[in-house]
């Protein structure tokens, strides 16, 4: 029976599957779709047709509606921020609580640009109190309050979780400043493969955060490899964005191999040493049972 032999740029049948990258597909792995869009954009353009009515009265309506405006994009602005720092509050398992509550100051100056707007000589007080509740319900019911306590791990005191929060703000704006730095050598692939190097590291995040203890021995891996990785992709960027230099690629492309393969490992040991600090619990607390005569395996 004839067979028909394909390779990646081969033409294929409608049918065919076209293969899929690995890294691409890993890419992808555990992202959520962000709230920072749609309905939170949408409130940007809510606020236009206060800037056509401004130039459409008298000076005094004017400067009522660009005001009414300038607070309607504040609210759209700060509930975009407050959407993010939520998601990222919500990302972590020990976090503070943001220390400016965005979404609730953006239902206030929604509030208040809604009842500024809705304002006029004829109408009464009532109307405008009634648009300014409308404006904070509505956002509070749409966006939700921005999260009003710290949240951590029951047993680990104050001054562990503050050094564990610091040191993965610090990891995270070095993966952040690695995305903004590739951005620049104009490659989506090589955007995507750091992504997935950022999945692999915030892996090793939420493992020292399940135990603080760790964040001793990992500190040269929040800090000192994350501040080489990011400083090389800068240099990276540079370089690339000039000449599109095959070799220079490949040698990043090899450091970020190699990098996610130690960030991974690491991270394996520590979830084995968790393991192994468990058994010895495990093997304490029986010998104390068998001591007592408590064992019920009649050991």
């Amino acid at each position: 029976m004839a067979k028909r032999y394909s390779s990646t740029h081969s033409p294929r049948q409608s049918g065919d599957q076209a293969p899929r990258s690995p890294a691409r597909a890993e890419s992808f792995a555990g992202k959520k779709r962000t709230k920072a869009g749609g309905r939170v954009n949408l409130m940007f353009f809510v606020a236009i047709p206060l800037a056509i009515r401004a130039f459409q009265g008298t000076p005094s309506e004017l400067a009522q509606n660009l005001l009414a405006f300038g607070l309607l994009i504040l609210a759209a602005w700060l509930t975009r921020e407050g959407v993010i720092a939520h998601e990222a509050y919500d990302a972590r398992k020990t976090a503070r609580k943001p220390a400016i509550p965005r979404k609730i100051l953006a239902s206030v100056a929604l509030a208040l640009g809604l009842g500024l707007a809705g304002f006029s000589g004829a109408a009464s007080l009532m109307n405008v109190a009634v648009f300014m509740m409308a404006g904070v319900v509505l956002h509070l019911f749409v966006f939700g309050p921005d999260p009003l306590r710290d949240k951590g791990l029951e047993g680990v005191d104050s001054f562990q979780q503050d050094r564990v929060t610091k040191a993965v703000d610090q990891a995270e704006a070095h993966l952040q400043n690695m995305k903004r730095e590739v951005l620049r050598a104009g490659d989506r692939r090589l955007t995507e493969r750091v992504e997935q190097f950022g999945a692999t590291a915030r892996t090793m995040f939420r493992t020292i955060e399940d135990d603080p203890r760790d964040l001793t021995g990992e500190r040269k891996f929040l800090g000192v490899y994350l501040q080489g990785a990011r400083d090389t992709t800068a240099k990276f960027a540079d370089l690339y964005a000039r000449n599109g230099n095959a070799d220079v690629r490949a040698d990043y492309e090899a450091l970020l191999d190699d990098l996610e393969l130690n960030f991974a490992a690491q991270t394996e040991k520590m979830l084995l040493d968790d393991r192994t600090d468990m058994d010895i619990e495990i093997k304490v607390l029986r010998d104390r049972l068998r001591r007592e005569g408590l064992s019920a395996s009649g050991e």
